[in-house]
């Protein structure tokens, strides 16, 4: 069917940035922020995944629509899973977009380029990944890597790469290109039932990235290409940095 729906999870719960979702920028909350780029793709309907009724009545107060969640899930794709079966019980929606609610500068061109990667691929997931430019980058542990090979000219047009592996660290020499994982998904919506019904894998629980659970267990993600890298806001640093980024575009 080729419809698709983007799930934004959300909680309170953080302790490098209390009340993260709510914390303003530019006269909105970072949720709001986040659900208005994500209804600017036009992919869709946008819901928030939330577990606290906060979140909830800032997303309706600004018009959105909030589902209410166990608070107690264990992942942000458990949220989404649960979201979608209270919001779209009779399967409505066979794309699945996993947004993250603390990207507020993510673009709208990105959603819809996850979404063409899954639906231009046989796979189950697709992700994106932009290349790294800055070499304090390329160790930067914080930084996850996607391994993939990138389409080349006799791909058929093809515009996304198949991924191998996802990373913290760099094994590979000074002159290889090295991609900067983004971690939105879209995720054809039985992958998503089978994915959030795996155990977390070894390697997920190792380097604490659980998209690994998904290869680890035979399942195939298409990565894209894109140009930047959406700023995540963990950190009262990155907050302040996302307020500058909306005062620079509401004044331009």
């Amino acid at each position: 069917m080729n419809s698709p729906i983007i799930i934004i999870p959300a909680r309170m719960a953080s302790t490098r940035l209390p009340n993260k979702p709510l914390a303003d920028i530019g006269g909105a909350p970072m949720i709001v922020r986040v659900w208005q780029q994500a209804v600017a793709s036009r992919l869709g309907p946008v819901i928030v995944a939330c577990a606290e009724q906060e979140i909830a009545d800032a997303v309706e107060d600004a018009g959105g629509v909030a589902v209410m969640t166990d608070p107690d899930l264990p992942s942000g794709s458990d949220r989404v899973w649960q979201a979608l079966g209270k919001y779209d019980p009779d399967g409505k929606y066979d794309i699945v977009v996993n947004l993250q609610g603390d990207l507020p500068t993510i673009e709208p061109e990105a959603l819809q380029v996850v979404v063409s990667a899954l639906t231009g691929s046989s796979l189950d997931i697709a992700t994106l990944a932009a290349e790294i430019t800055d070499m304090a980058e390329r160790d930067n542990p914080n930084v996850v890597k996607a391994v993939f090979a990138p389409p080349g000219a006799d791909d058929g047009g093809q515009e996304w790469g198949k991924a191998d592996d996802f990373t913290r660290v760099n094994n590979q020499p000074d002159s290889a290109t090295l991609y900067h994982h983004i971690g939105i998904y879209a995720f054809r919506r039985d992958a998503l039932a089978r994915f959030v019904g795996l155990p977390p894998s070894a390697r997920e629980i190792a380097v604490k990235l659980e998209q690994l659970r998904a290869l680890d267990a035979g399942m195939t993600i298409a990565v894209a290409c894109v140009d930047t890298v959406p700023l995540g806001v963990d950190t009262a640093a990155d907050l302040e940095q996302a307020r500058s980024f909306f005062r620079a575009r509401d004044t331009d």
